[in-house]
């Protein structure tokens, strides 16, 4: 956080940016950069959600001079959800185009990317104001469509870092064990794997029981079924004798992992189901053939997954991950560990943020604004359940569109897992930065 605020104060002087840097620690301008777009993006998200608080169009009622200057039926609800991340997913899209092929930061189009923040957000917030003025006619459609595309394609972005975690977590306690011999990290390795598992049978279990009963929910009894295949599949292969020639470290616990997020999006899949008689979670809010938008539990996970995702992206090195092997180029999502603090940095005791990137980036700007549009298109999805919209705008009907989106990106996570797995086979004459 010291490294944004010292950012932020460079922008209204240099007085103030002295004064600032001077007490906090050192660190690299691509990390403190990454960090405080993340931020931005975490802000905008907090504000999209606050427009579906019960309760928000009342006050604003009770406030004769907003309604009487603007509709708050057009400041509040989903249609409001969309404006907001429309505006995110515009600006980063902006800067998405305007930092292509940066390749250094002696490019004068990286001090746009690492500094200017508060006309950054002055702009943020001027694309904002005006998606209001955006007529509603089609808008929500046509932005729904867009959204559900831009929502895939983030879960994907997302699954791939999933996979990068789980592989650099279990490598790590791997290491560490072999280091000190200490069994806290092989039983805590033990420990995560059982309880993932388990998990993920009884989610199974309760997916038969409340999602795929009666003859009515056979897809939902495929989804669920063929899954658990999969599950049994990648566990399996994940222990074969010669993937862990290739891998040493490659074991249960990634795929435990795996597991419990492709769990957890057959439970998000099913429950946008509009079949009412085979998803137990549209029953108590529907009305009317429609659903009311609301806070559940697919939804609450879904935006701490985000979290997660987004400011993994944001710190994670990307010496010794597995992205390398999935997007054959780790410079795209994760930061690599470009230049070092000198000497005489060191001696100027005020130098806060230094720059890492003088002689190549440690990132693609673009690719990361281009992440960061993604995941505000994700966002949006995810506020308003990947419902879509109805006439009007009161309430959202369940998508049968939405489920075949998450149930595609549920079987792509598994083929980049086992891509993960046998890329060091299959390619045997690349290098993949394996621990």
């Amino acid at each position: 956080m010291g490294c944004i605020v010292g950012s932020l104060a460079c922008c209204i002087g240099s007085s103030a940016c002295s004064l600032c840097c001077a007490c906090l620690p050192t660190c690299r301008n691509s990390t403190s950069s990454r960090i405080a777009y993340s931020m931005m993006l975490l802000i905008g998200s907090i504000v999209a959600c606050i427009m579906l608080a019960p309760g928000l169009r009342d006050a604003l009622h009770k406030l004769p001079w907003v309604c009487k200057e603007a509709n708050c039926d057009q400041v509040v609800g989903y249609l409001a959800v969309y404006r907001v991340c429309f505006a995110m997913a515009a600006f980063f899209a902006l800067f998405c185009l305007i930092m292509i092929k940066v390749n250094s930061s002696k490019d004068p189009r990286a001090k746009i990317q690492n500094g200017f923040w508060f006309f950054k957000i002055l702009i943020m917030l001027g694309i904002c104001v005006g998606a209001f003025f955006i007529p509603n006619d089609h808008f929500g459609k046509a932005w729904m469509i867009i959204g559900l595309i831009g929502g895939f394609l983030f879960i994907i972005i997302q699954l791939i870092l999933l996979i990068d975690f789980a592989h650099g977590w279990s490598e790590s306690w791997v290491e560490k064990y072999e280091e000190t011999e200490s069994k806290c990290y092989y039983y805590g390795l033990l420990f995560f794997t059982v309880l993932f598992y388990l998990v993920s049978l009884t989610a199974i279990i309760l997916f038969y029981v409340f999602y795929a009963h009666g003859d009515s929910c056979g897809l939902h009894k495929f989804f669920v079924s063929f899954n658990l295949i999969l599950i049994v599949g990648v566990s399996i292969l994940a222990v074969l004798p010669k993937i862990q020639e290739a891998q040493p470290r490659s074991g249960l616990l990634q795929s435990s992992v795996i597991s419990v997020y492709v769990i957890y999006l057959t439970w998000s899949a099913m429950t946008n189901n509009p079949d009412v008689s085979c998803n137990p979670s549209l029953v108590a809010g529907t009305v009317q053939g429609s659903v009311k938008v609301s806070f559940d539990y697919v939804t609450i996970i879904s935006l701490l997954l985000f979290l997660f995702a987004v400011l993994y992206s944001s710190i994670r090195s990307s010496a010794n991950s597995q992205v390398g092997k999935i997007t054959m180029s780790e410079k795209t999502i994760l930061q690599t560990d470009t230049g070092s603090l000198s000497v005489s940095d060191e001696e100027k005791g005020g130098q806060t943020v230094w720059d890492n990137e003088e002689d190549e980036v440690a990132y693609s700007y673009s690719f990361f604004h281009f992440m960061l549009g993604l995941a505000s298109l994700y966002v949006m999805m995810t506020i308003t359940n990947w419902f879509s919209p109805s006439s009007n705008f009161s309430t959202l009907n369940a998508n049968m569109a939405a489920v075949w989106v998450k149930m595609s990106s549920c079987w792509l996570c598994i083929l980049l897992y086992v891509w993960t797995l046998v890329a060091p086979i299959v390619l045997p004459n690349r290098e993949f930065n394996s621990l």
